[in-house]
């Protein structure tokens, strides 16, 4: 059993009580400066996060993961790290709601550390630079925060740093798993097909009747097409070869993870224990919901019928367009939670550069983005170059019961609704450190929770396509834990997503293979459990309806659960 101790500013939290301290203005001015240097200093590292969240000044910059300025990048997060723990050890005399914010930013800036400093996990990953050329421009391209010609120089400055992304991951990277690199080349071939067929046609729009314009942008293309054409080459020709290393990052940087990421201390033979005892409450949930369906077959054949039921390749996207507005109309009907906004995402199809395992994600502007409302549903669709074989194992994962439970996830209330609550919450600190249990356990908690109230009644193999989501997200609990302390292989892992949890042989391989990149991949089950043992507690003491703790929760932002219990009991 292993076992870290909490770092210490974390665990004197609200307990230091004696010593010379700074006056209550004095405090609020450090945190408040720290908590400015913080993000600074995080979106000058990564641009196209500052983009995203509406923080503009970093909109002609891309990511620069040298190692130079990695250096350089530790070394400010150690200056913030120094100065958050002063904080706790002067005795400050900091309001309740900054206490919480400098708990949640310190563990934070452990968790950057872990990543950089010691690790180096996406620094190692090729999947990290051949994502950066899509994603950087993208975040430009889609949304109309500011004028197209505008937009258009900090487009071409980006394409102009294309090259520079790449050489640092051919100086960074050594020798990858070959799961990454299989990905990192599937990634790259879609930064090509996006540059050529998306950002190239656009860019000539956008520039007009500007031929100065038009003829930078055409070069730094050009200089970023080849780039792109040059990396895939590296790829496949030089680290292939020698992409023969573990992806496993062993249980004290699993643990340490958990712990700075999510806020999650409980050692992993008692993570794993849980997981497995979900796992079978769960698929005995399912073989009783099957029989209900069908007495006469079994619960895998229940399932294999219920997955044959699916769009065609072609109609996938519009038909996930055609259930969304019902899904959302059932959560205002059975008035759920309040909805801060009358927008609605787009159904789009995952961007080529982003094909990277995932089914289907949520993409918003972040919570200091004042102009553009675009939200993107992306839903990934089977590739033109797959056998008929493949395209049908593809969409057997988006069946129409399975489809419904996951419009509720991405949007309605899940990952969609909790962004348009994020320009609401009261402090910058939650806004923008967003722990993965929290939102990816309140988009899965949702999809129980609608199923509880009702969402099934019409339809029971809704239910049981809620119960085979929860089942992929037991077995991520156990998989991921396994594949990082264990000898499991991913082969080994995709079996169990098979045999346990009604995943078509290539989507399990898929889901196996992410949890090599995706380590706690835990947290959407975890995060769940969570939600609901703090629902339990927040209506026994405080009473309300479901909507009231519902908004209360979405207001506390995205900070671990741990902390929104804090919040909204004020416990000291």
């Amino acid at each position: 059993m292993l076992r870290l101790a909490l770092p210490l500013a974390l665990s004197c939290l609200f307990a230091c009580a004696h010593g010379k301290g700074l006056s209550r203005e004095e405090a609020q001015a450090r945190f408040s400066k720290l908590v400015t240097d913080y993000f600074d200093e995080a979106f000058a590292f990564e641009p196209t996060a500052g983009t995203v969240n509406g923080f503009h000044q970093y909109d002609p910059k891309l990511e620069d993961f040298s190692a130079a300025r990695v250096a350089t990048h530790v070394q400010k997060l150690q200056d913030r790290l120094d100065r958050a723990v002063a904080l706790w050890t002067e005795r400050v005399a900091l309001p309740y709601d900054d206490l919480i914010d400098l708990e949640a930013l310190e563990s934070r800036i452990r968790a950057d550390l872990l990543e950089w400093e010691k690790m180096g996990f996406r620094l190692q990953n090729p999947m990290t630079y051949s994502r950066i050329p899509g994603e950087g421009i993208d975040a430009l391209l889609k949304r109309d925060f500011a004028p197209a010609p505008e937009r258009l120089k900090s487009i071409t400055a980006r394409l102009r740093a294309v090259p520079a992304v790449y050489a640092a991951g051919k100086a960074n990277v050594k020798t990858p798993p070959k799961e990454w690199t299989d990905l990192a080349l599937r990634m790259a071939n879609g930064t090509l097909g996006f540059l050529q067929d998306s950002v190239a046609p656009w860019g000539k729009q956008a520039a007009g009747a500007d031929i100065l314009a038009l003829a930078d942008f055409n070069r730094a293309s050009t200089t970023a097409y080849a780039a792109t054409q040059d990396w895939i080459h590296f790829l496949e020709k030089q680290l292939k070869p020698r992409s023969t290393g573990s992806w496993a990052i062993g249980p004290a940087f699993f643990t340490e993870k958990l712990q700075t990421e999510d806020m999650i201390s409980e050692p992993l033979d008692a993570l794993l224990a849980k997981g497995e005892a979900q796992l079978k409450a769960d698929r005995e949930a399912a073989v009783q919901t099957a029989q209900l369906i069908d007495r006469r077959k079994t619960v895998a054949q229940v399932v294999e019928a219920m997955q044959s039921d699916h769009p065609s390749a072609k109609d996938l996207i519009p038909a996930v367009g055609r259930s969304l507005e019902g899904v959302r109309q059932f959560v205002v009907s059975k008035n759920l939670v309040s909805f801060p906004s009358e927008v609605r995402p787009k159904v789009e199809p995952t961007p080529p550069y982003a094909r990277n395992g995932s089914f289907a994600s949520l993409d918003a502007p972040g919570p200091y983005e004042t102009k553009a409302t675009e939200s993107y549903y992306y839903v990934t669709p089977a590739e033109d170059t797959w056998s008929p074989a493949q395209v049908e194992e593809h969409l057997r994962a988006f069946s129409t019961p399975v489809l419904a439970i996951t419009d509720v996830h991405e949007a309605y209330p899940g990952h969609f609704l909790q962004a348009l609550w994020m320009p609401k919450v009261p402090t910058k600190v939650r806004k923008l450190l967003v722990a993965a249990s929290n939102v990816e356990g309140w988009a899965h908690y949702t999809e129980q929770m609608v199923v509880e109230e009702g969402f099934a009644d019409t339809d029971p193999r809704i239910k049981l396509a809620q119960l085979e989501e929860a089942l992929l997200r037991d077995c991520r609990f156990v998989v991921g834990i396994q594949l990082h302390t264990t000898t499991l292989t991913v082969e080994q892992g995709a079996e169990r997503f098979v045999k346990e949890c009604f995943q078509a042989p290539a989507n399990a391989y898929e889901e196996a293979r992410r949890g090599t990149y995706d380590p706690t991949y835990l947290v959407y089950t975890y995060g769940k459990m969570q939600i609901y043992e703090l629902r339990r507690e927040y209506l026994s003491q405080k009473g309300g309806t479901l909507r009231e703790f519902h908004d209360a929760f979405l207001a506390q932002g995205g900070v671990p659960i741990r902390l929104v219990r804090k919040l909204l009991f004020e416990q000291r």
